[in-house]
């Protein structure tokens, strides 16, 4: 290799002098000392590449800076101390860069490498998105078997929501009933909330339902019902922080069955994830809400109110994943959608299991809210609903 003296020179001297580098001046001092130092001048050009990513908005310069930052990254000494840690990032950088673009095979690719290198999660959402529940689920458990990632809600919903969607359902209660049982623990100790209680006792009683398992469904609502009971009259025990994403996950997950399929040529969002979605997906699934809307208005002139309530609680999923986990005004911004959808159910007597689905929605998300008494009511109306039928 031939070094250009001078211009090592030029670089050690801007880099040592008194006034304050851009990002863009930073990153080509970095590229040129890299060369002669790089044990010394490799993870700075790393970071300084990563850095200078955010302040551009051109999504090809991102894919360039970005893999630039993995070529450089991967040219470090396996044994360096912070080798793992850069890798990850640029190649997390790099991933999400190539999916804004839509290049899902090559983002595709970096998902691999980033589970080669113990990050196995984005490779799990990826397959999800494509429909490829078994082997996303074959992940979760592997990194549930290696204790990587911590076991925690986030983790175990995925799994448990692509056990689901692989066909696995006494399977993906399994895992479930384990969370819940976890959560019950922690909720008796003040530790976790009941509303999260609530919320995954609810969904289990979906999952249930969706197995063919009645009387499992049933015991699972009888439950929820007492925890409702129990914050209608007492409240949370504890004060808690913003917990918006748990029931965020949960009701965009139960959305799933009413979406188009997922394929590798017509990926959808990994329901069951609350954060990790590829952004070309992101995109396309919140890019269906215009069309969403007018499909609402021909239904409801037409008072084809069964595939209205069931469009409208499409849109619904849809506003929750733009903005459910913002707590300002929440309340005010949600309630007209889940009150559009139980009246426009409550118009449709013959239909009791549309209603209690409208009421159940409604009530999880009066948890939300923190207005309990509302979401005890609405959820004892649907267990007797369900009771009837």
């Amino acid at each position: 290799m031939t070094i250009d003296h001078d211009a090592v020179l030029r670089a050690r001297v801007l880099l040592l002098g008194s006034g304050r580098l851009g990002r863009a001046e930073s990153v080509g001092a970095y590229r040129v000392l890299a060369e002669v130092s790089p044990e010394a001048y490799v993870p700075k050009l790393v970071e300084a590449l990563l850095a200078l990513r955010h302040e551009s908005r051109d999504p090809k310069a991102h894919v360039a800076l970005t893999a630039e930052a993995c070529r450089a990254a991967r040219t470090m000494e396996p044994g360096a101390a912070d080798r793992a840690e850069l890798l990850c990032r640029a190649l997390d950088a790099y991933r999400a860069s190539l999916f804004a673009l839509g290049r899902r095979e090559e983002g595709r690719a970096i998902c691999v490498e980033l589970a080669e290198a113990g990050r196995s999660g984005p490779l799990g959402s990826v397959l999800a998105e494509e429909g490829r529940f078994g082997e996303a689920a074959e992940l979760d458990e592997e990194a549930a078997r290696n204790g990587i990632p911590e076991h925690s809600f986030w983790t175990v919903v995925r799994w448990a929501a692509n056990l689901e969607g692989a066909g696995r359902h006494d399977a993906a209660s399994t895992v479930f009933r384990g969370l819940i049982e976890e959560t019950r623990h922690e909720a008796a100790e003040r530790r976790t909330a009941l509303a999260i209680l609530t919320w995954e006792l609810v969904h289990f009683s979906r999952m249930r339902e969706t197995a063919g398992d009645g009387a499992g469904a049933a015991a699972a609502r009888r439950e929820a019902l007492s925890v409702l009971e129990e914050l209608a009259t007492t409240g949370e025990p504890e004060n808690w922080s913003c917990i918006l994403g748990w029931w965020r996950t949960l009701f965009v997950l139960s959305g799933r069955a009413a979406e188009p399929a997922a394929s590798p040529r017509s990926p959808m969002p990994p329901f069951g994830t609350d954060l990790g979605w590829s952004s070309d997906v992101r995109d396309g699934f919140l890019g269906m809400l215009p069309g969403l809307e007018a499909e609402a208005a021909r239904l409801g002139a037409a008072d084809r109110l069964p595939e209205l309530v069931d469009v409208q609680r499409r849109i619904s999923i849809r506003a929750a994943v733009r903005e459910g986990d913002r707590p300002h005004l929440f309340e005010e911004r949600f309630a007209p959608y889940f009150d559009e959808g139980v009246t426009f159910a409550r118009r449709l007597p013959a239909d009791p299991a549309r209603l209690a689905r409208a009421l159940t929605d409604r009530s999880m998300f009066f948890v939300a809210a923190r207005s309990f008494e509302p979401a005890r009511a609405d959820f004892a109306e649907a267990v007797a609903l369900l009771h009837r039928s």
